[in-house]
């Protein structure tokens, strides 16, 4: 039984509901008017159970391959 987010035309409240029927549409919370409109809601599911990326992580620059142990930060003009 899903919890949907409703808007009153009359009063403008924005309310949450627990529904038991696609088709029902309950009464304003507040000044319990029938004339609620169902809101769009975004939602968000985490699938796995690996954490997800914090936003340093996803938009850090990759580190450079190095070509040998000698390498420092890619520079490769160490090599011999």
């Amino acid at each position: 039984m899903p919890i949907y987010e409703y808007v009153c035309k009359d009063c403008g409240k924005e309310f949450e509901e627990l529904v038991f029927s696609h088709d029902e549409i309950p009464a304003c919370s507040e000044c319990k008017s029938g004339a609620t409109e169902k809101l769009i809601s975004a939602c968000r599911t985490r699938m796995g159970g690996a954490a997800p990326e914090t936003e340093s992580e996803s938009t850090a620059a990759p580190s450079a391959p190095s070509g040998c142990a000698g390498c420092v930060g890619g520079d490769c003009s160490s090599c011999g």
